[in-house]
C-alpha cells in the first residue's frame, strides 16, 4: 500500500523518484553534484512517503543489475541473505518551482551487502584485515560505514553534495535534516528477533522447524551448555537460580509467557499491535479452542545463534519452550565457537549507539541512527522484531548528550527476495539436491572508487594461502582498510580544524583511536551496563594494528 497523495515513480537503476500533488512547498532546491535535486519534505521519516515494498523493490533492482554474477548463489543448490541501507531524501524547493504543490522524494540504494557466514575464533587475526562477520546485515552497516566515510570526505573538501553539513562545535558535523536512512534485510535478523511463535495451523501446514533449522540462517543449533568451562557452568547454573529463565509457553488464552529477571513476568500477545505489519504466520488462525481469536502457539521458529557462553541458557525442551528469547546470542560456527554477537543483538546496539561507528563519532555532532528497519517475505514477528532491537534497550538512562535508544519504525514487506532460502527451496521442490548457503559474500558501497568486492571466508574471493596478509587479499570493508580511510581524513585537515577528541593527541592504533571517541565510548559503556552486559567483546590484541 502506498502512503500519502497521488503519485507518480520513476525507477533510475537504483534510485527510486516519487513525485506527489497536493504538499506545499516551504523550502528551496538542493544543489549537489550531479545537478538540482527538487525533493520534499513531509514526514517522510514515519514513511508517510514511502513503503516498505517500494525499498523492497529498490534494493531487489540493486540486487539485480548492479551487483555481478560472482559472488550471487547458484540457484539449483544455494541460497543467500540480502541486506542494504537506503538512502530518503527530501528538499523544498519554493524558490525554484514557479507552481506550488509538487513533491518528490529521492531513495537511492547507497550500501548493501550478501553472505551468511562466520569466521570460528580460531581464524580471527590481530592485523584487521579479515571480515570476522560476512552476515549481509553486518556486511551491508560495513559497506554503509564505508559510504559515511566518503561522505565525510566530501563535507571536508566543502562539496555541497556530502550529506553532512557543519555542526555547531569545532570539526563536529551532521546529517542533513532533510535525509533519512533506511535498513532492509531480506529476512528477520538471526537472534532473538527470530524467536517467532508457530501457530497451531501453520505447524500442520509445513514441517519447516527442526532443531537444526535456524530459521534461514543457520543449520547449525547445537548445545551451547555443553561448550562451556567448569566454572562457567556453575556461574550459569547460579544464575538460573537467581532469575526466571526466559520462556515461551501457550497458555490457554493463546498468550505465551516471557519470563524476565528478577522474577518479573510479562504477559505478550502473540497478537500484533500495527495490523499493517502482521505476518501470515502468526495471525491466519483463530484459535478455535478459546474462541478468542487468537491462534494457538504450539512452536516457535529457531534461531542457530547460541546463548553467550555463561550466561542464561535455551531450556531446548521440544515445542514453545525450546527457546528462551532476550537473551543475547552469538552466531555458530562449524566447529569453532565464532565470537560475532548474534544480527538481533547488532541491531538493538546500532539502535541506540548509531551505524556510524566509534571513528566517525570524532567527526559528528550526533550518531547516525536508522529510521526504519523494513524485513523482506518471511517468517515475521512484529513482537520479536521490537523485543530483540527496541525494547531490551528502551529504559536505559544517563547516555551522553546526543544519544537515544530509538524507536525506530518496524515493517516488513510483501516481496519475497529471489534467492532466498524460501525462495529457492519453492523452485527445487522436486529437486533432490540439498540446498547449502553461499559461501561468497559481496560488499557494495556508493563510493567512486572500487565500490564492489566478494568474499569467501573473510578475505576476498580468490585469495590463495599464500597471498593471505596482502594488500589484494582484503576487503575494503574490513577494520584496517576502513581505519585507513579514516586516517586519510585526520591528515586532511589542519590541527586548528580538527574535532578536540583528535586535537593534539598521540594516537597510532585503530583501538587508540576508538578510544579517544569518549562520548562514544560512555554511551557504549552505559548501553553494556544497563541492557547488553553478556556482550562478548574482542581482546584489545585485536585492536592494536595501524
Amino acid at each position: 500500500m502506498q502512503l500519502g497523495f497521488g503519485h507518480w515513480t520513476l525507477v533510475r537503476e537504483s534510485v527510486m523518484e516519487i513525485k506527489t500533488v497536493g504538499f506545499e512547498e516551504t523550502g528551496v532546491a538542493n544543489q549537489c553534484c550531479d545537478g538540482v535535486q527538487f525533493c520534499l519534505e513531509p514526514s517522510f521519516a514515519s514513511g508517510a512517503m514511502w513503503s516498505a515494498d517500494e525499498i523492497a523493490e529498490l534494493c531487489y533492482l540493486h540486487y539485480r543489475t548492479r551487483l555481478p554474477k560472482q559472488g550471487k548463489p547458484n540457484p539449483n543448490r544455494e541460497w543467500t541473505s540480502l541486506a542494504a541501507v537506503v538512502k530518503v531524501e527530501s528538499a523544498f524547493q519554493r524558490a525554484v518551482l514557479a507552481s506550488p504543490g509538487n513533491l518528490q522524494v529521492t531513495k537511492e540504494v547507497v550500501a548493501m551487502g550478501t553472505g551468511t557466514k562466520c569466521i570460528g575464533q580460531n581464524k580471527m587475526r590481530k592485523t584487521g584485515d579479515i571480515l570476522n562477520d560476512s552476515h549481509a546485515e553486518v556486511v551491508a552497516k560495513r559497506s554503509f560505514q564505508r559510504y559515511l566515510l566518503h561522505q565525510m570526505g566530501l563535507a571536508l573538501s566543502h562539496q555541497q553534495c556530502s550529506i553532512f553539513i557543519p555542526g555547531t562545535e569545532t570539526g563536529k558535523w551532521k546529517l542533513k535534516p532533510n535525509i533519512i536512512f533506511v535498513f532492509f534485510s531480506s529476512h528477520t535478523p538471526c537472534g532473538d528477533a527470530s524467536i517467532i511463535p508457530i501457530s497451531e495451523s501453520e505447524n500442520r501446514l509445513s514441517k519447516l522447524v527442526t532443531e537444526d533449522d535456524a530459521a534461514g540462517q543457520s543449520a547449525e543449533c547445537r548445545s551451547n551448555h555443553d561448550h562451556l568451562r567448569p566454572g562457567d557452568k556453575r556461574k550459569s547454573e547460579k544464575m538460573a537460580s537467581n532469575h526466571i529463565i526466559k520462556r515461551m509457553k501457550t497458555d490457554d488464552d493463546g498468550y505465551f509467557s516471557v519470563i524476565t529477571e528478577d522474577l518479573a513476568v510479562q504477559q505478550v500477545s502473540v497478537k500484533q499491535e500495527d495490523e499493517t505489519s502482521t505476518n501470515s504466520a502468526e495471525m491466519q488462525t483463530a484459535n478455535k479452542e478459546t474462541g478468542l481469536g487468537r491462534p494457538k502457539v504450539v512452536d516457535v521458529y529457531r534461531t542457530g545463534a547460541k546463548c553467550v557462553p555463561g550466561e542464561l541458557d535455551d531450556a531446548r525442551i521440544p515445542g514453545v519452550g525450546y527457546h528462551c528469547v532476550g537473551l543475547l546470542r552469538v552466531k555458530p560456527g562449524r566447529g569453532d565457537r565464532t565470537c560475532s554477537m548474534s544480527c538481533s543483538d547488532k541491531l538493538a546496539r546500532w539502535n541506540v549507539l548509531g551505524c556510524q561507528g566509534a571513528l566517525l563519532m570524532h567527526f559528528l555532532q550526533y550518531p547516525v541512527y536508522l529510521s526504519a528497519v523494513i524485513v523482506g517475505k518471511c517468517p515475521y514477528s512484529q513482537e520479536a522484531m521490537r523485543r530483540a532491537i527496541i525494547e531490551r534497550c528502551q529504559h536505559i538512562s544517563f547516555l551522553p548528550d546526543g544519544f537515544l535508544a530509538q524507536e525506530v519504525k518496524l515493517l516488513q514487506s510483501d516481496l519475497q527476495f529471489e534467492h532466498s532460502r524460501q525462495a529457492i527451496h519453492e523452485v527445487q521442490t522436486n529437486s533432490k539436491a540439498k540446498l547449502v548457503p553461499c559461501s561468497a559474500a559481496i560488499s557494495w558501497s556508493a563510493v567512486p572508487e572500487q565500490p564492489l568486492d566478494v568474499t569467501s571466508d573473510g578475505f576476498r574471493q580468490g585469495t590463495t594461502k599464500a597471498a593471505i596478509g596482502s594488500h589484494q587479499s582484503r576487503s575494503k570493508i574490513c577494520k584496517v582498510e576502513l581505519f585507513h580511510t579514516f586516517q586519510k581524513l585526520v591528515t586532511s585537515i589542519s590541527q586548528e580544524d580538527l574535532p578536540d577528541t583528535l586535537r593534539m593527541k598521540t594516537l597510532e592504533t585503530y583501538g587508540d583511536y576508538k578510544e579517544a571517541a569518549l562520548n562514544y565510548q560512555e554511551a557504549w559503556k552505559v548501553l553494556r551496563s544497563q541492557a547488553l552486559p553478556g556482550w562478548v567483546k574482542n581482546a584489545k590484541e585485536y585492536l592494536q594494528f595501524t
